[in-house]
């Protein structure tokens, strides 16, 4: 059995897996919060280690070294896939219902169909009724998980610790105090899922943020895509494609034909 042609057919599709990863994190390169997707492919040492680690005889014997032979012919696999939670760039837009986070592994609630979600996205706007809701028309909420209402024609002023405050334009009156926008965390941010419409879900408990320098209004914060990055990694994967066909051609085709036209010859 020839078991390099399995192990470059398993890298190849490793590499379209990453691929389809990176080409998606381009995707996404103006959308505002993104966070780009990342895996790690396990190597020959990584798995070299996994497998001396289980041995189950030891490793000196000829038996054991047959044993670590055969565990090791396997083909490249993905280990672990995370979304990198670095923060992106701020960007100042002066629309009053935008806001962006001034520190990493912080979260909008959300209130949609099936359930909070969390988002990084602080681009807001208000619906038909004044409810203050993102691009898809789902609900921002409050520290009390109910939605934020405003009137559309008093001005909107948004401390850092994400209370909101209101007053008539032109008047004289001191902004009044309408509510505050839950800020939340979450002790391990891996554990949160991405589901569409750059919006996280997880079954973790989140924990409400309370203080100053927390959001910034009239900011908004950009993906975190490094377009050069993922550009340098797309040119990586078509090489390491095109390598991996290389040599299935040569298994295939040129160590088959000699093998057939050498060891085949009957002499007499």
């Amino acid at each position: 059995m020839q078991t390099g042609f399995y192990q470059n057919t398993g890298g190849m599709v490793t590499q379209f897996n990453r691929l389809d990863m990176v080409s998606n994190n381009l995707a996404n390169l103006n959308t505002n919060g993104f966070k780009r997707d990342d895996l790690i492919i396990g190597d020959f040492m990584r798995l070299y280690k996994e497998e001396r680690d289980i041995l189950p005889i030891e490793n000196n014997t000829k038996d054991g070294s047959k044993f670590l032979n055969r565990s090791m012919v396997r083909v490249p696999i993905v280990v672990e896939e995370f979304t990198d939670q670095s923060g992106g760039a701020i960007l100042s837009t002066n629309n009053p219902l935008d806001v962006a986070f001034q520190q990493k592994n912080m979260f909008f609630a959300i209130e949609t169909p099936a359930g909070k979600r969390y988002t990084r996205d602080g681009s807001f706007s208000l619906n038909q009724i004044g409810e203050v809701v993102n691009k898809e028309g789902h609900k921002l909420l409050s520290i009390t998980d109910q939605p934020i209402r405003l009137n559309p024609s008093q001005s909107v002023t948004i401390s850092t610790d994400g209370r909101i405050y209101t007053k008539n334009e032109g008047t004289l009156n001191e902004p009044g105090l309408v509510g505050q926008i839950k800020i939340v965390t979450f002790e391990n941010p891996k554990y949160l899922q991405k589901m569409g419409n750059n919006l996280f879900v997880t079954d973790k408990e989140e924990v409400a943020m309370t203080g100053d320098n927390l959001v910034k209004q009239g900011f908004i914060e950009k993906s975190n895509v490094n377009a050069v990055s993922e550009m340098t990694s797309l040119i990586e994967v078509n090489r390491l494609v095109g390598m991996y066909q290389k040599v299935m051609d040569t298994q295939m085709n040129e160590l088959n034909q000699d093998a057939i036209n050498k060891l085949g010859i009957v002499k007499v």
